[in-house]
């Protein structure tokens, strides 16, 4: 068991309430005499009565209740679970309209039947427009009818983690086990999860202390908040968490392992990482595995220690690891960088199935080394195999051949600036646009970063697709063939979403 402390060389410090049962709707044909029939909750939704009953919401929403009742009740509309859920996507984010219509559906339908995901649309649209006291309320109330799931614990924590409401997350574990939710440590932990997911590890910290009496946490509980802590880059909350866990006899998991070893190369704290890296080989070698070796490979080959990679190579193989295309794409971007080209292409041309990953290291250190024109050379090759570009390959292309700045010259055809800011006017990014010009314009003032990123994006529509051909034909004019390769296959395949989604089966 790996029983050593972390040291540091910083400081430290339903049963758902669904029945099989018909459901009453209101299918009237006079406002004062309702008729109630019987449909399941699988009817389609009218878009008209949808229309109509959200126009009568939004409008009527500060009117009596007896006047909008009224107004609701003459749209003849079949009320159903999936109506219910139609009209709170409607409002989103306005709690009103939505309490409102579930007020109606109580005490106007009286046989119309709630379930845990009607419930937790609502509560969720109501948490979202910060009504806490009403949120409050409609949680307690599904505890009552026992309609409380996962995602009610989920939506129940995470809304009120974001408001701060400390004692209140506590309180609902209480509440709920008082309702038949029993304390579960399955369910802490998928809540710890979710929150730490959403960098509210402190929330979820306070979470497990203030449970501890009743819900013992585990290695799982833990483990996620030392990857909480490391992705809000809180190595010494990390490291605190660490130490109590192994203190409580729980060994961290390979998971947590590489987050730490991770976290530390990113902050250049690369004493630290190797420190855990040596200790895992030493107390747990047999626990060591691709991920952690990929994790170090990745940052030798960055620091150009092509050697120490090597040796990391070997130990893997004779433990009977095989090295997949990630870690082998790490290793061809460090000789690039390093200037062995030979040994780079010598690595690419032993691998079988070569993927995007390898294809990328090689396209990265090509392009570190100023050789657009063969990493566009790999590019085409990289099509002919089959292995489809995504937006990070033409990112990484254009700053290649146009610079991070984009491309600024005497030709309008091949002039950068004024492609993008024509795109700006088009998307009606007029004020961008202006503020653009304005630092080109005024010497003193350096200008930004071109954003390939957005720069592609304004363009994602059909008049893109004209757009990026008729740029390739001028710039292949002007004897840019590369370039012309780019953005005319970007057109082709990448402009659009459907495209995008459809570019694999493509001719």
């Amino acid at each position: 068991m790996l029983a050593r402390r972390l040291s540091l060389t910083i400081p430290l410090t339903t049963f758902l309430h669904a029945q099989s049962q018909h459901v009453c709707l209101l299918t009237t044909t006079e406002p004062n005499h309702p008729q109630l029939t019987s449909c399941t909750n699988r009817a389609p939704v009218d878009p008209g009565h949808l229309v109509r009953v959200c126009t009568i919401l939004y409008q009527q929403q500060y009117s009596p209740e007896s006047r909008l009742h009224s107004s609701l009740s003459s749209c003849n509309f079949n009320l159903t679970r999936e109506f219910f859920l139609q009209i709170c996507n409607n409002f989103p984010l306005s709690w009103r309209p939505v309490y409102l219509f579930f007020q109606y559906t109580q005490k106007a339908q009286p046989c119309f039947a709630h379930n845990s995901i009607t419930f937790n649309r609502m509560v969720d649209i109501i948490g979202k427009s910060r009504n806490i006291d009403l949120f409050w309320e409609t949680l307690q109330e599904m505890g009552r009818r026992r309609l409380v799931n996962d995602k009610t614990f989920k939506i129940a924590l995470m809304t009120l983690a974001e408001v701060r409401e400390l004692k209140k997350m506590v309180n609902f574990f209480h509440i709920m086990n008082d309702c038949g939710c029993e304390y579960s440590l399955e369910m802490l932990n998928k809540v710890v999860k979710t929150l730490c997911q959403r960098k509210l590890v402190v929330e979820a910290k306070y979470l497990i202390l203030k449970l501890s009496e009743w819900i013992k946490p585990n290695e799982i509980a833990y483990g996620w908040l030392i990857k909480g802590y490391c992705d809000v880059g809180d190595l010494i909350e990390a490291s605190k968490i660490w130490n109590l866990m192994t203190d409580e006899g729980f060994e961290p998991s390979i998971d947590v392992v590489d987050k730490m070893i991770e976290t530390f190369f990113k902050i250049n704290k690369d004493d630290e990482a190797m420190k855990v890296f040596q200790m895992m080989r030493v107390k747990r070698m047999d626990d060591l595995g691709l991920s952690t070796y990929r994790i170090v490979i990745d940052w030798m080959c960055k620091r150009g220690k092509i050697s120490q990679a090597y040796t990391m190579l070997e130990e893997m193989f004779k433990r009977g690891i095989e090295a997949d295309n990630l870690t082998l794409s790490s290793i061809i971007y460090g000789l690039l960088a390093r200037g062995r080209l030979r040994e780079a292409y010598k690595v690419v041309e032993e691998i079988e199935k070569p993927d995007i990953s390898l294809y990328h290291g090689l396209i990265k250190g090509l392009l570190r080394l100023r050789r657009a024109r063969e990493a566009t050379q790999v590019f085409r090759e990289m099509i002919k195999r089959g292995c489809e570009p995504t937006m990070h390959t033409y990112i990484m292309l254009l700053q290649g051949h146009l610079g991070k700045r984009g491309r600024k010259g005497p030709d309008p055809l091949v002039n950068f600036d004024t492609i993008f800011v024509g795109g700006l006017v088009k998307a009606g990014k007029s004020l961008d646009a202006a503020k653009y010009v304005e630092r080109v314009m005024n010497r003193g003032v350096e200008v930004p970063r071109f954003d390939y990123n957005k720069f592609l994006h304004y363009y994602s529509n059909e008049e893109g697709v004209v757009m990026f051909e008729e740029v390739g034909k001028k710039l292949r004019e002007v004897g840019l063939a590369d370039l012309a390769d780019i953005f005319q296959r970007y057109g082709k395949k990448m402009a659009t979403r459907e495209r995008r989604r459809n570019r694999a089966i493509e001719p």
